[in-house]
C-alpha cells in the first residue's frame, strides 16, 4: 500500500482503520494499474490521470466514492447531490463490505468513465470516455 494512504488509514479509529485497509487492499488488487495517492486530503485511485475511486472519513462513517458511479446503475451506490456522475456507499463496520459488489463496481469503474481530468478545461462539462 502507498505509504501516504497507509498513514491516512492509521489516523482513523480502530473500526475505521479496518474498513480503510480492507477497501485499499481490494482496490489495489483489482486496479493494479492505477496510480494511488492522497488527493484533496483522502485516498484516490486514478487511471491515466482520471480519478476513479476513493474513500474518505465522514461523520457517519467511511464513504467509498466512484467518480462515474451513477452510470453503473447499482442500487447500493447512492448518487451524489451535484451535477456530476459520482455515487457512493458509506460503511460503519468492516463486515458491511461486500467483496463481490466492490469487485464488480471496480470493474465497472474501468469500463465506464467520465472525463474528470479535463473538467476545468471544459468549464465544468463532463464527457464520457468509455
Amino acid at each position: 500500500m502507498q505509504p501516504d494512504i497507509q498513514h491516512y488509514n492509521n489516523q482513523q479509529t480502530s473500526e475505521e482503520q479496518l474498513i480503510c485497509n480492507q477497501l485499499a487492499e481490494i482496490i489495489n488488487q483489482n486496479l493494479p494499474e492505477a496510480e494511488s495517492k492522497i488527493w484533496h486530503a483522502h485516498p484516490v485511485w486514478f487511471l491515466e490521470g482520471n480519478p476513479i475511486v476513493g474513500y474518505s472519513k465522514l461523520k457517519g462513517g467511511i464513504r467509498l466514492l466512484f467518480w462515474s458511479g451513477v452510470t453503473f446503475e447499482e442500487k447500493d451506490l447512492q448518487p451524489g447531490s451535484g451535477k456530476f456522475k459520482d455515487a457512493s456507499i458509506t460503511y460503519t463496520a468492516v463486515n458491511q463490505i461486500n467483496t463481490a459488489d466492490l469487485k464488480r463496481w471496480i470493474q465497472k469503474s474501468q469500463d465506464i468513465q467520465w472525463d474528470y481530468k479535463n473538467i476545468v478545461k471544459r468549464k465544468g462539462v463532463l464527457e464520457r470516455l468509455k
